[in-house]
């Protein structure tokens, strides 16, 4: 259901890529998901922020399913 959420996100241009962009937009999101390979202090940054998330796929899987040029750890949808 999530790779569908952000796929669908994709589209309609309310998806942020990154950490940064969700530690800089916290109360615009309506959810995150991080890869299951996500880096310990990305994670850390999340919590401190007190980002609620969801764990996906790896990043190589995501990349793939999502049809990306590149890999990504953290979606956030607005």
């Amino acid at each position: 259901m999530s790779i569908k959420e952000i796929r669908d996100a994709m589209e309609n241009g309310t998806v942020f890529f990154g950490v940064r962009q969700a530690l800089k937009n916290p109360k615009k999101l309506k959810s995150v998901f991080i890869c299951r390979d996500t880096r310990d202090e990305t994670v850390e940054k999340l919590e401190a922020a007190k980002i609620e998330f969801s764990v996906l796929k790896s990043k190589e899987d995501l990349t793939k399913e999502l049809n990306l040029d590149f890999e990504c750890e953290v979606f956030s949808l607005k």
